[in-house]
């Protein structure tokens, strides 16, 4: 199966719902994601079991509710790291810039210095296009909200699709 690096899966704030995110693995894997990034919130490392036929490589960062780890460190070693926010990257030619809470989103957006912005923490999506480009995929969990989102970027086109699973 052939990996589209354009394509970019985003999920944040799993909070340990299995169903949720063994749902959003398959859809990822359905649409053949290069990357999967995830804005924290993972909660137990024991999520990386349900991850683990993730396709793409994983890119993560720890949420406020993230206490172990050191252990989520290591169970999601195989699909790729979990750095602390903010972290920096860049990926297909694109700035980026990873978060789990948006107290500094407006700020960093308008400073023009990333192509896309993505965080997680409240829950709601968001998405904002401009120079940067910002992006809450929702939360995967769906325990607050009673809604289960992702986010699929296309960076060809610079472009966002949320997707209910």
């Amino acid at each position: 199966m052939a990996l589209n690096p354009s394509l970019v899966g985003v999920m944040a704030d799993s909070h340990d719902n299995k169903n949720a995110v063994l749902a959003a693995v398959r859809l990822f894997n359905d649409r053949q994601i290069g990357l999967l990034l995830h804005a924290g919130d993972y909660i137990a490392p024991f999520n990386a079991g349900w991850m683990a036929d993730l396709n793409a490589p994983m890119v993560g960062v720890f949420g406020n509710n993230d206490g172990e780890k050191f252990g989520l460190r290591a169970m999601f070693e195989k699909l790729g790291p979990i750095h602390r926010a903010p972290y920096r990257f860049e990926h297909q030619n694109k700035q980026f810039l990873m978060l789990h809470e948006p107290d500094e989103v407006d700020a960093l957006a308008a400073s023009g210095a990333y192509d896309v912005i993505i965080y997680g923490h409240t829950h709601n999506v968001d998405v904002r296009e401009g120079e940067t480009l910002v992006i809450n995929p929702g939360e995967t969990g769906g325990w607050t909200t009673d809604r289960s989102t992702v986010a699929f970027l296309d960076l060809s086109t610079m472009t966002v699709e949320i997707v209910d699973l």
